[in-house]
């Protein structure tokens, strides 16, 4: 019953199942669920999300290593928390939404210095902690050039 759970919460209710790119399918749902439920662009809702279903994730990603070996693809839960954190405190809308889904993707599959150096660590914790990482700076990275965009005058509009 546990791991059935586990696999449950971990693949994101089956989306880690996906044949071709399971976590950037699970990102792309975070973020149409980001675009879809306003509730979501409230700060504390949002960090509540990225907090229990990290610590979810940290608990079915250490079954699920034990399971199906490291890092097994179809934990897609940490893409899940990792891209909402990378939302969190944006300003509305679509683009400000594709920028984070594209730096959270890029910080996630290129894992540069501590992105890559917080995946080895145990279990599920190292699961969790790089797509966090990727997360934070995807997020970090999405302001610095909306505030780039806006210091020039430039906006752009969808």
């Amino acid at each position: 019953m546990k791991l059935l759970a586990a696999r449950i919460l971990s693949t994101c209710l089956g989306l880690g199942f996906f044949p071709v790119a399971p976590g950037t399918v699970t990102s792309v749902a975070a973020v149409l669920l980001y675009l879809f439920f306003p509730a979501l662009h409230d700060m504390t809702v949002l960090l509540s999300l990225v907090f229990l279903t990290a610590v979810a994730g940290v608990w079915s990603g250490t079954l699920m290593e034990k399971e199906h070996g490291d890092d097994p693809s179809i934990v897609t839960i940490d893409e899940l928390s990792g891209q909402w954190l990378a939302l969190v405190a944006l300003p509305g809308g679509l683009f400000p939404a594709l920028l984070s889904l594209l730096f959270f993707r890029y910080f996630d599959i290129a894992k540069p210095g501590p992105v890559d150096a917080a995946q080895r660590l145990p279990g599920g914790w190292g699961i969790m902690t790089d797509d966090l990482l990727a997360g934070l700076f995807a997020n970090l990275s999405v302001h610095a050039l909306l505030a780039l965009l806006s210091f020039f005058h430039l906006s752009v509009s969808l």
